[in-house]
């Protein structure tokens, strides 16, 4: 359970506030006035921020959801203060609603002014809004679910070979759609997964994804699954076992957290995953030099985009190298 739920917990236990709002602190350390608070008799579940009674909030702009409410209260407390409350309305989505509101808090920390507050806290309800659209979907189509196994499987290795959390965590740029799956500073790592008929031929979905005149050291990883249904391990599992690795890493976690709601992996869907399971037939690891056959944008005639091309597995063997080659290129200097 995460420290926010633990707080909801507690305030929705608390039997002496009938109507009204209760809240406490997330942290000492975050220095704006946001609170984990609930609001009764209803005991919804919402984020407070405490600002000054004169800040004009047009409520209507800031409504985009049809699960969340935005509401402005008075302080009783204090006069001159106002309360901007981020209210959730239906209790299936509190998975999300934790993890995002656990993001923003820790975004937020250290920020003093309130139109930085509140320009950062509509930012987010943007992020919101289209986690909830996607989560609206009726689960990962199966191509999805396997490329997203792949990633994790890659990032649990990552986080067993190197001892930085944090570092392993931010370079996982799949859920954000970028050009490849892995990304900090000078590197990349793409990964790709196979299975089938198709074991021997990886797609590359852009001139861009190989291309070391933009990334210097760019490495592609291949996993050869085998998909059985009740065997092997399944999506659900996977991430469970990272939530362990991070438990005692509370940045990592909720960073983590956040980027799995991004990819589009919510609880809500577990139980289409839950018989799916994959093992690895095979892994082949390369280092993509100059001489690595590839298409690159610089080989693209003018006019030419969105290139799309496959590579043969088999005749990248001169390419290969192993593991412990691979997480020495990447371990953080």
């Amino acid at each position: 359970m995460t420290k926010i739920e633990k707080i909801w917990q507690e305030l929705e236990n608390e039997q002496q506030l009938k109507s009204g709002l209760l809240y406490k602190r997330y942290s000492g350390a975050v220095k704006p006035d946001v609170y984990v608070a609930v609001k009764s008799p209803e005991k919804l579940r919402c984020i407070a921020a405490q600002l000054d009674a004169s800040v004009v909030l047009q409520e209507k702009s800031l409504d985009k959801l049809r699960d969340i409410k935005i509401e402005i209260l008075p302080d009783n407390k204090q006069p001159e203060k106002q309360f901007l409350l981020v209210v959730l309305l239906n209790n299936q989505h509190q998975d999300i609603f934790s993890t995002l509101c656990e993001d923003l808090i820790l975004q937020i920390a250290d920020i003093t002014q309130e139109t930085e507050l509140i320009n950062l806290l509509l930012l987010r309800l943007e992020k919101w809004r289209l986690l909830f659209e996607k989560m609206g979907k009726q689960g990962l189509s199966e191509e999805a679910q396997r490329a997203l196994y792949g990633e994790l499987y890659f990032l649990r290795d990552f986080l067993q070979k190197i001892s930085t959390p944090d570092y392993c965590i931010n370079s996982w740029k799949g859920p954000e759609k970028a050009v490849q799956d892995f990304q900090f500073a000078d590197w990349a790592v793409e990964i790709k997964t196979t299975h089938g008929k198709n074991q021997q031929k990886l797609h590359i979905s852009s001139e861009r994804q190989l291309d070391i005149t933009l990334v210097p050291r760019i490495f592609l990883i291949h996993y050869s699954l085998e998909v059985r249904q009740n065997h092997g391990e399944t999506l659900n599992s996977l991430v469970d076992k990272l939530l362990e690795i991070l438990s005692d890493y509370p940045s990592a976690y909720n960073v983590f957290s956040l980027k799995i709601l991004e990819a589009a992996f919510f609880d809500i869907h577990r139980y289409l995953y839950a018989d799916t399971g994959y093992s690895i037939r095979q892994e082949n690891i390369y280092r993509i030099t100059d001489d690595f056959p590839k298409i690159t944008e610089a080989q693209i005639p003018s006019g030419v985009g969105d290139v799309r091309y496959s590579l043969i597995v088999s005749a990248n063997e001169d390419w290969a190298l192993n593991k412990e080659q691979l997480f020495e290129n990447i371990n953080p200097k």
